[in-house]
């Protein structure tokens, strides 16, 4: 068993409960939640399950120290207390990065150039050297500073757990797939569910409710930093790889039906599909929404068109009551829809069950649950 870490998953706001249950479900203990992020325990066999198979986390770090520090000796003399020995290794890259918000330490140049200083000072101390090559792979180093206190980091992903591997191209207004997991959980996508999407754009929200569904996990297709240190032992890897895959449902149910007016976002969802390896689970056509039927016993989950601009403004609005029209009418039909239009309910004719405000990048959004 490896030693306990305590790690740290950021997430958007509004995904904290989903992401809560996934922590819990891989093992993760201790949780604590804040806006926008849970850090919990675990040993590295949760870090790397964390990294694979978490669905609505943005990346997974390793939390060292929290601190509080006015001054630049108070975080230079925090940050050299740390055993960074243990993960960085005296050949190894060690970049930082980070933000300070509502901190007497508010020039983050300074303070990343401070940690910095204070991180080769203690390996100095510790390898007995006066430089470091820096010429193997990076441990990326990280500091928040919130209200003067500090927290360090290290982060295992590397590129961010949004990026599965499945969407090298993305049409104009995609959404993240950490917040399409985010919206799939919260609509209680099962193992026999049927999942439409009318404006299935590059097919992301229909892809993560199959890979939720099949149990398939979001990771599995990618690579992360910390499999590139030599701290961690990379059967640690092999053995969650294995696990993850080892426990695919492939007796799901699982069926898939998108619309898009446009054809290039039906080969483009079609294209994705195929790199996710779920290809097979859906029916993708090109039409518009008036000519949608919603099976019974069916989800509705959509991310509609939001015109920034007045015209786009009307056009959207024109959908939307389309969508009213179609939409989640007798039989078990649900329907989650995101849209950051205030008045998405006065056009879509009526009153959703219940909302939740997410943020889509910057976007304040609301997801209309209709069922």
């Amino acid at each position: 068993m490896s030693d306990k870490l305590r790690l740290c998953c950021p997430c958007h706001f509004g995904l904290e409960s989903v992401l809560k249950y996934e922590i819990t479900k891989i093992g993760g203990t201790d949780l604590k939640v804040s806006d926008g992020k849970i850090s919990f325990t675990g040993d590295e066999n949760i870090m790397a399950r964390a990294n694979l198979c978490l669905s609505t986390a943005e990346r997974v770090l390793i939390e060292l120290i929290e601190f509080r520090a006015e001054t630049f000796e108070d975080l230079f003399q925090g940050v050299r207390s740390i055993e960074l020995e243990r993960f960085i290794g005296i050949d190894n890259a060690f970049p930082v990065k980070g933000y300070s918000l509502n901190s007497a330490l508010h020039s983050v140049p300074d303070c990343q150039s401070i940690v910095k200083k204070a991180a080769v000072e203690r390996l100095k101390t510790k390898y007995g050297v006066n430089r470091f090559s820096e010429t193997a792979p990076p441990v990326q180093i990280q500091f928040s500073i919130m209200k003067d206190i500090v927290t360090i980091y290290l982060d295992t992903s590397g590129a961010g757990l949004h990026k599965r591997g499945y969407r090298r191209n993305s049409n104009a207004a995609p959404i993240k797939e950490t917040l399409a997991a985010g919206i799939v959980d919260l609509a209680r996508v099962r193992p026999d569910s049927i999942v439409c999407d009318p404006f299935c754009g590059s097919g992301t929200l229909l892809i993560e409710a199959a890979l939720k569904s099949l149990k398939i996990p979001v990771g599995i297709n990618r690579r992360f930093a910390a499999e590139k240190w030599d701290s961690i032992d990379s059967r640690i890897w092999q053995e969650e790889r294995k696990k993850a895959i080892d426990g695919v449902d492939r007796s799901a149910t699982f069926h898939g039906i998108g619309f898009d007016i446009d054809d290039a976002a039906v080969a483009l969802t079609l294209d994705n599909a195929h790199k996710a390896g779920i290809k097979s689970r859906l029916k993708i056509e090109q039409a518009d929404i008036s000519k949608f039927v919603q099976p019974e016993n069916s989800i509705v989950i959509c991310n509609p068109p939001y015109g920034e601009r007045l015209l786009e403004l009307r056009e959207a609005e024109a959908i939307y009551r389309k969508m009213g029209k179609v939409l989640g009418h007798g039989g078990d039909r649900q329907s989650y829809v995101i849209s950051p239009h205030e008045q998405f309910e006065t056009f879509f004719g009526e009153e959703a069950k219940k909302r939740r405000k997410l943020y889509n990048g910057m976007i304040k959004c609301q997801l209309y649950m209709y069922f």
